[in-house]
């Protein structure tokens, strides 16, 4: 009977940590990747991945574009969220809304609008938890 407790005890232990980790996102939008020919992209292609983690970067200050997202790959420059579909992603980080993104698509291609796309996703809070 006590190792059967003892079992269970260790079971529940090790599984608690797993629950806790399980986390939810809501897809805010799936994008190319805009300006790609005119960064670090070129250089990084063989090095991306899908799946690959993404940072995004208010540029408010930007001369081209007030709600300009700059995005990058391990802090190299990759280039923009399309300027057509930057304003919800611009007017949610400006409220202090963490948003994460990904690559979802990598094609050799002529065309830099179909070379990368990604997604961009809300992490959803667990009630009583941390949105991870």
């Amino acid at each position: 009977m006590y190792r059967r407790l003892t079992l269970l005890w260790l079971f529940w232990g090790w599984a608690l940590p797993l629950h806790a980790q399980v986390a939810a996102h809501i897809l805010l939008q799936d994008s190319p990747l805009a300006g790609f020919q005119y960064h670090a992209g070129k250089a990084l292609w063989t090095q991306l991945a899908v799946g690959d983690a993404l940072d995004l970067i208010r540029e408010p200050d930007n001369p081209h574009d007030a709600r300009a997202v700059r995005v990058e790959w391990r802090g190299h420059k990759l280039g923009y969220v399309p300027r057509r579909e930057n304003a919800d992603v611009a007017r949610l980080m400006d409220g202090g809304q963490r948003l994460v993104a990904r690559i979802t698509r990598l094609a050799d291609v002529r065309d830099p609008w179909s070379r990368v796309r990604f997604e961009i996703r809300v992490p959803v809070q667990p009630q009583g938890g941390k949105a991870q």
